[in-house]
């Protein structure tokens, strides 16, 4: 007869085990007293009007009144980064923080019970360098967002080939050029999501030990060839979806820009909804779905 395997728990040299392991000791203790806490709260999802399903809005995702409250099961998106681009707006660094933060509000908003968000996200500049990614998750949590953890995307050898030394081979002024952005993962007001509809999951065992890394590995897409000055691989909502969604649910893209979220839901069955202020991507990202959908379509029939 086979000896029970003993679970494990937090010791103050902590633990290699993961099975049953018992890290109440450490969840209670005063570091995690100053952090967002998980809610008692009833599973609530109300249906999204047909007529926003599948759809990219043409407007500001500062207001998203035409989605009710727990609407929607995850978000996934990457911010405009006010550098200048030709959809930025000049707004000092308070007032960007103050547009974004608008934007994550209503998303809190219209996400179910545990849904889940996933913001992609590059620093900025050099001169000072900003961590852009530090002031999201300060704002997230301030929002009352609980912090599941951050992805690093290392985009490798497709990283932007601009030389960003500073100095040649001289401590005068040496610069770090980024090979990498962020994927930031949060939750509202539940760590575990409710799949009170039985819903299916449709990851794969491969994609799931791989997905559930904290460094993704892929390459960055060419802006020239989908038509959009800073597009993310399809690859980065797909794994995202994935991860956090069950088949037939509904995802949130508050910065649609070319649609590649839209192609990567519709690729995992699932269904969709963005928010664009650009009537010019607004019809890109149609147009991008169309075509998505007809090849989907013609391979499917053979």
């Amino acid at each position: 007869m086979g000896r029970k395997r003993r679970g494990t728990e937090t010791s103050s040299f902590g633990t290699p085990g993961r099975v049953s392991h018992d890290s109440s000791r450490f969840y209670s203790s005063r570091l995690y007293e100053d952090f967002p806490r998980e809610k008692k709260v009833r599973y609530e999802e109300n249906e999204l009007p047909q007529e926003y399903l599948n759809r990219i809005l043409c407007k500001s995702s500062e207001d998203m009144s035409e989605l009710p409250d727990s609407s929607v099961h995850l978000m996934v998106t990457s911010p405009p980064y006010n550098v200048g681009k030709e959809y930025d707006r000049d707004l000092s660094f308070k007032e960007y923080r103050e547009f974004l933060r608008r934007v994550w509000r209503e998303t809190y908003r219209v996400l179910v019970p545990g849904g889940r968000v996933c913001i992609n996200v590059a620093n900025l500049g050099r001169k000072p360098y900003i961590p852009l990614h530090a002031f999201i998750i300060e704002d997230m949590l301030d929002l009352g967002f609980l912090m599941r953890g951050e992805i690093i995307w290392d985009k490798g050898a497709s990283a932007s080939p601009s030389v960003a030394w500073g100095s040649w081979m001289s401590a005068t002024n040496p610069t770090l050029r980024d090979t990498h952005e962020y994927i930031l993962v949060f939750s509202k007001d539940t760590f575990r999501r409710a799949n009170p509809k039985g819903r299916e999951s449709t990851i794969s065992r491969e994609e799931f030990l791989e997905f559930t890394k904290s460094v993704w590995t892929f390459p960055a897409v060419s802006a020239k060839r989908i038509g959009h000055p800073a597009p993310f691989p399809e690859e980065l909502p797909y794994r995202c979806i994935q991860l956090y969604t069950f088949k037939g649910e509904v995802v949130l893209d508050p910065f649609m820009g070319s649609g590649q979220t839209a192609i990567a839901a519709l690729r995992a069955d699932r269904l969709y909804v963005g928010y664009e202020v650009s009537r010019e991507y607004v019809e890109l990202a149609q147009e991008r779905i169309r075509r998505f959908l007809l090849k989907h379509r013609a391979r499917r029939l053979f």
